[in-house]
C-alpha cells in the first residue's frame, strides 16, 4: 500500500498564519511532492459541533472560509481530496465502535483534551485534570472520533502541529488494540511534525503560549496588508527592551518567532530599507546578523517590526489575491467540496466493511448470511 496523508481542521473561523506555518504549507509541499498515493484534507465541522452544537450556524458559515484558505494557500483539488467531516456517515459507525475499545481513565490522562478543556472553559481547575461535570460527551470523546477520522483511509502519515502529537499516539493504541482483538485491519498511522523548530506551535501576536481564535490573537491569511501592520504594531517583544540601545532577548520575543518561521534569504534584499532610519542604519544578510545587533543593542523593535510586517505580507499577498478570485465562484468552491465528500466517502466505506468483517458484524455480507443459515439450521436441527 502507498502512502496516505489524512489531516484537516476545523470550521470555527477563519484560518490563521498560525495553520498555516504548522500543516497547511507543509500540506502543500506534501501535495506537490508525488510521494504520497492519496492526499485527503478534512474540513472537521462534526467535530467543530462538540462544543459549538447550540450554535451550529457558526460552523455552517465557517466551512466556506476553510474551504477558501485552504484553496487560496495552494491545494489543489486535483492533487488533494478536500471533504467535509460529516458528510461520511462511516466516521460515525467507526467511532461508535471504537468506543469500546478506550477507557474514561485514559480519556482524561490525554495532554491534548486536558488542554482543550482547560482552554474552553470545561474545567474546575487549572490543568484540565478534573473536568466539568457538564462537558459534552462528544467533546470529551474527540481523540476516539479522530481516530475513526485517521483510519478510516488508513492514512500513513498525518501532518499537525506538536500539541496533536498526544492525539495521534491514542489512534495509534486504538489501532493496536483493535488489530489485536479482530485481526490486522487497520494502519498504524506516523505523525508528521513540521521541519522548522519554530513553526511547532506558534505563539499568538500577545505572546501567550497558543495563537488561537478564540483569544483574539490571531493574524489570518485573509488579513489585509493593514490588518497584519496594525497586528504587527501590537505585537509583543521584549519587555525589558525600553531604549534601542539596550540589548534585547531573543528567546520569548514573538517578533522573532515569527522571522524564525517566515523569514527567508531574499528578503533582506527585498527589505532592505526597513533597517535604514534617522539616527541608524543597518546592513543584514541574514537573520542571525540581526538577531546578533539586536541582543548587542541599537537595533529598535520598530525597525524589526516593520520588517516582519514585510515579510508577513509578501508571504500573504499571493494567497489573498487567489482568495479574491475564488470569492467570485462559490458555486465552484462548492462543487469540490461535495465532489471531495463523495471520493472521501467511498474509501471509507470500504474501511469499514474491513472493519465490520473482521469483528464480525457483517451479517449480510454475499456469502456470509447463507453460511450463517446453513451453520444455525444445523444447529437447531440436531436439538
Amino acid at each position: 500500500m502507498g502512502k496516505i496523508i489524512l489531516t484537516g481542521d476545523r470550521p470555527t473561523g477563519r484560518l490563521h498564519i498560525g495553520h498555516y506555518v504548522g500543516s497547511l504549507r507543509r500540506r502543500v509541499e506534501l501535495q506537490n511532492s508525488g510521494q504520497f498515493e492519496k492526499i485527503f484534507i478534512m474540513i472537521a465541522d462534526a467535530q467543530a459541533l462538540t462544543d459549538n452544537a447550540d450554535n451550529p450556524e457558526k460552523v455552517r458559515q465557517n466551512i466556506i472560509e476553510v474551504a477558501l484558505d485552504y484553496l487560496s494557500a495552494g491545494l489543489d483539488p486535483e492533487k488533494s481530496v478536500l471533504f467535509i467531516q460529516s458528510q461520511i456517515s462511516e466516521l460515525t459507525e467507526l467511532t461508535f465502535f471504537y468506543n469500546n475499545l478506550v477507557t474514561v481513565q485514559r480519556l482524561q490522562r490525554n495532554p491534548t483534551v486536558k488542554a482543550e478543556i482547560q482552554m474552553r472553559g470545561f474545567s474546575d481547575n487549572t490543568d484540565g485534570s478534573e473536568p466539568k461535570a457538564g462537558i459534552p460527551v462528544g467533546f470529551f470523546c474527540y481523540p476516539i472520533s479522530q481516530a475513526a477520522d485517521i483510519t478510516a483511509f488508513k492514512a500513513t502519515t498525518v501532518p499537525v502541529g506538536e500539541d496533536q502529537e498526544p492525539m495521534i499516539e491514542q489512534t495509534r493504541e486504538i489501532v493496536r488494540k483493535f488489530n489485536s482483538v479482530y485481526g490486522t485491519t487497520l494502519v498504524e498511522p506516523e505523525i508528521m511534525l513540521p521541519e522548522n523548530s519554530a513553526c511547532l506551535r506558534l505563539p499568538g501576536t500577545d505572546g501567550k503560549a497558543k495563537m488561537s481564535k478564540s483569544l483574539g490573537n490571531c493574524i489570518y491569511l485573509s488579513d489585509s496588508e493593514e490588518e497584519v501592520n496594525a497586528k504587527v504594531r501590537g505585537m509583543f517583544t521584549d519587555p525589558l527592551h525600553l531604549q534601542v540601545s539596550d540589548p534585547g532577548h531573543i528567546e520569548g520575543n514573538t517578533v522573532f518567532t515569527y522571522l524564525d518561521a517566515f523569514c527567508r534569504p531574499e528578503h533582506f534584499g527585498m527589505f532592505r530599507e526597513c533597517f535604514v532610519g534617522r539616527k541608524s542604519s543597518f546592513t543584514f544578510n541574514s537573520l542571525d546578523e540581526v538577531k546578533a545587533q539586536y541582543q548587542a543593542g541599537g537595533l529598535g523593535d520598530v525597525m524589526i517590526k516593520n520588517f516582519l510586517s514585510r515579510v508577513l505580507n509578501d508571504t500573504l499577498e499571493p494567497i489573498r489575491q487567489r482568495r479574491h478570485e475564488l470569492e467570485k465562484n462559490i458555486p465552484y468552491v462548492y462543487d469540490i467540496l461535495r465532489r471531495g465528500s463523495e471520493q472521501a466517502r467511498a474509501v471509507a466505506a470500504r474501511t469499514l466493511s474491513d472493519v465490520k468483517k473482521a469483528m464480525k458484524i457483517n451479517y449480510f455480507d454475499e456469502g456470509v448470511l447463507n453460511q450463517l443459515i446453513k451453520e444455525q439450521s444445523e444447529k437447531y436441527q440436531d436439538k
